[in-house]
């Protein structure tokens, strides 16, 4: 009785480790797994968000309307723009963010937070990283400290004939 017991310890104990190696395999291809959607997921952000960028605005040409009907460029340039309701709704809820931060500034993984995503994930951390960097890019915001996005000072001279205000006047 001994001898068989022995033997289920023994066969039991082979079959762990052999179970054991298995999970080392399957947890190594899972973290290339996961790197490789990371990568694609990151890609099909920035190919998505490209094609909303050159996406011609030529449909509202001939529509005498405000906004334009159709395809538009998802973050207009802030001289071209009438105000934050030009911004789709993801914009406008970043720029209420950075608004609400104020000198701090507001970070990306904040901003994934604002759009609704998942923090902890470093690929929607960066989308919301490079949705900021547009928003630089285009006049809406500054990036005075590294990482750290805010409203830009408003520009006021003291009365210069020069200044521009916000509503179009001199």
């Amino acid at each position: 009785m001994r001898g068989v017991l022995e033997a289920r310890q023994k066969a039991a104990a082979v079959q762990v480790e052999e179970l054991e190696a298995e999970l080392v395999r399957v947890r190594a291809a899972l973290v290339e797994a996961e790197e490789v959607l990371r990568r694609r997921v990151i890609g099909l952000e920035q190919y998505l968000e490209a094609l909303a960028e050159d996406a011609p605005a030529v449909v509202a040409d001939s529509v005498s309307q405000r906004k334009p009907v159709g395809p538009r460029r998802a973050v207009p340039h802030r001289q071209n723009a009438a105000g934050v309701e030009d911004l789709s709704v993801d914009y406008q809820a970043l720029m209420a963010a950075a608004a609400e931060a104020g000198g701090e500034g507001l970070g990306a993984r904040r901003a994934a937070v604002v759009l609704g995503w998942d923090s902890a994930s470093a690929s929607r951390v960066e989308g919301a990283r490079a949705r900021l960097k547009r928003l630089v890019e285009r006049g809406w915001l500054v990036e005075e400290k590294p990482g750290r996005f805010m409203q830009p000072a408003p520009q006021q001279d003291g009365g210069a004939g020069g200044a521009e205000r916000p509503d179009g006047g001199s």
